[in-house]
């Protein structure tokens, strides 16, 4: 029983930390991307897919990757820290992404629309799709790693004392049980028959 509850209070330790650093990241890029800038003169709002992308391209390599590379990683810490503060670590990869990737895709469309109201900030349709990749490859390369390594450290042999195994309990179709060791097998109450 000690074991559960230590491990549901990493859990809320996990998202209350998880929500505090997904708030953190979310002033740093109003800060930055909603900050007015003293320009001469500002370009037109790109609404074309991929044509700031191919402008960029055409700058060269290392300014090409500079670019495309501020635009992968402005919002890629929100493809961790939103399954992070969710907390969940038994749920359905593909569901997680697509959450995840439609969640980072609304925080960039926001932060883009907000822009217009913002002297020397214009919108560019392809920041929200860099954006969008971002978030996309960090909960890729992160989240499904970090959930497996999670629910071994939680639901592992960590859990359980040697010999014992979940068993099924009777007249209850899939139910897991656990000996939890020297307290032995959760008592059951036999059915009691109602009266008509």
């Amino acid at each position: 029983m000690q074991r559960q509850g230590s491990g549901g209070s990493a859990a809320v330790v996990v998202r209350v930390v998880g929500f505090a650093l997904l708030l953190a990241h979310l002033l740093l890029v109003a800060w930055v991307t909603l900050s007015p800038r003293d320009v001469a003169w500002v370009t037109a709002p790109n609404l074309t897919p991929l044509a700031g992308i191919r402008a960029d391209l055409a700058l060269g390599p290392a300014e090409a990757a500079r670019r495309i590379g501020e635009g992968l990683l402005l919002l890629a810490p929100l493809g961790v820290l939103l399954p992070m503060a969710d907390g969940r670590l038994r749920v359905s990869p593909w569901a997680s992404l697509a959450r995840t990737v439609a969640a980072g895709a609304l925080v960039s469309l926001a932060v883009e629309l907000l822009q217009t109201a913002v002297p020397g900030q214009v919108v560019d349709i392809d920041s929200l799709l860099l954006n969008t990749a971002g978030v996309a490859l960090a909960h890729l390369l992160v989240v499904p790693a970090g959930r497996a390594r999670l629910r071994r450290g939680r639901y592992g042999d960590g859990q359980r004392t040697s010999g014992s195994s979940p068993r099924r309990r009777p007249g209850r179709g899939s139910a897991l049980l656990r000996d939890e060791g020297s307290q032995g097998p959760t008592p059951t109450i036999p059915r009691v028959g109602i009266a008509p």
